[in-house]
């Protein structure tokens, strides 16, 4: 089999980007900044963020397809996503790429039931509570009990993401976060670990885990995992 010829070389990842405005901070998918290695952002014209909780939009579908071939022609050897709800296709876009493909945080979860003890359970912060069931859940293999709390529909949080505003002060949003996290911890006391679907979730997982004593699993340490599969470290040897 002939490899792919590449456009560019030395980046090993790409990622699916939603359209938006709103302000990534470091430790966002889509802060640059926040990798130790580049990647290679494609953004989808048709995937706006009112968009990613209709339920397997399969308009959506195809322009995922083809920007996630764009990226692959170019010149990467896997494909990410800046949004956990596109969990819904994880099968159709894993099928289709010839690179693999980690959609969203949410793969995570069936692993860090396994890790954690088995009187404990994982709970999910998400953007959307009310829209994160179903299928969103069944494509990336978690059970449909698993405790999920999202962020307040009134929250700074969701509408400043809604909305494409760039103003909101990080401790704003910090605050919310923390406070719905509460609310996860609270309703379900037996949590062992948290995994956050949402993206823009992943600049407060430390300040999570710092609170409330449980490991906080999100895009980050997907993507990070996902890279050192793809380009495991070369040790040298004594």
């Amino acid at each position: 089999m002939q490899p792919m010829k590449k456009t560019y070389y030395g980046v090993t990842l790409g990622i699916l980007m939603v359209k938006s405005h709103f302000r990534r901070f470091h430790g966002d998918i889509g802060h640059a900044g926040t990798w130790s290695f580049p990647v290679q952002y494609r953004i989808v014209a048709d995937a706006v963020p009112s968009r990613m909780t209709e339920m397997h939009n399969v308009s959506l579908l195809e322009p995922f397809k083809a920007a996630a071939q764009e990226l692959i022609e170019a010149g990467v050897d896997g494909i990410t996503t800046t949004c956990g709800f596109l969990s819904i296709y994880q099968r159709e876009l894993a099928d289709f790429c010839s690179v693999p493909v980690a959609t969203s945080a949410l793969l995570q979860v069936p692993m860090v039931e396994r890790i954690i003890p088995g009187n404990k359970k994982v709970g999910i912060l998400t953007y959307n509570g009310d829209a994160l069931t179903g299928r969103y859940l069944e494509a990336a293999g978690v059970a449909a009990d698993t405790p999920v709390v999202g962020m307040p529909p009134t929250s700074e949080f969701v509408r400043s993401i809604r909305d494409g505003d760039d103003s909101v002060p990080f401790e704003v949003l910090r605050e919310e976060v923390l406070a719905t996290a509460g609310t996860l911890m609270t309703r379900h006391p037996d949590i062992g670990a948290i995994v956050s679907e949402c993206t823009n979730l992943t600049p407060f997982s430390a300040d999570i885990a710092q609170r409330f004593r449980v490991p906080v699993f999100d895009a980050v340490t997907m993507v990070n995992c996902f890279h050192a599969a793809l380009k495991p470290q070369r040790f040298a040897q004594d």
